[in-house]
């Protein structure tokens, strides 16, 4: 079993098929998105493939320390979180490609409409083992 990680975001990815932003969905329709993605949840825990997800609040902030003292808090010049990753999903899987199945179903969410989303999300592995130098380079 591989673990990997399943990230939607708000910005940055391709615009999916059906690019209504969910602040423009009716109740109904973020309703039926949020029980698609706890059936498909609660589908892969009994496989045993789920390990946890969560989506997240657009409030957040960047923390840097700078010695000595309390850290600063800052929302810099730079891309920010926040703008760009709304939830996440662990899943433990038999392969890359179960991820990858597993994503493409997870992106037929409904959204405006009650169609299909078809947004992209990133798929990535937890890294198992620490890069050497060489690897690095």
């Amino acid at each position: 079993m591989a673990k990997y990680l399943l990230l939607k975001h708000y910005r940055g990815a391709p615009a999916a098929v059906n690019d209504v932003p969910m602040d423009r969905w009716t109740p109904e329709e973020i309703s039926a998105h949020v029980e698609y993605m706890n059936d498909f949840a609660a589908r892969l825990e009994r496989t045993g493939e789920f390990v946890d997800g969560q989506a997240l609040a657009p409030e957040g902030k960047w923390v840097r320390y700078e010695g000595e003292g309390r850290p600063p808090v800052t929302d810099g010049p730079f891309a920010e979180t926040k703008d760009l990753i709304a939830g996440w999903m662990v899943l433990d899987v038999d392969s890359y490609e179960r991820a990858v199945e597993l994503a493409g179903e997870l992106s037929a969410a409904p959204g405006a409409g009650g169609k299909p989303i078809h947004e992209w999300l990133e798929v990535r592995p937890f890294l198992t083992a620490t890069p050497s130098i060489t690897e690095c380079h």
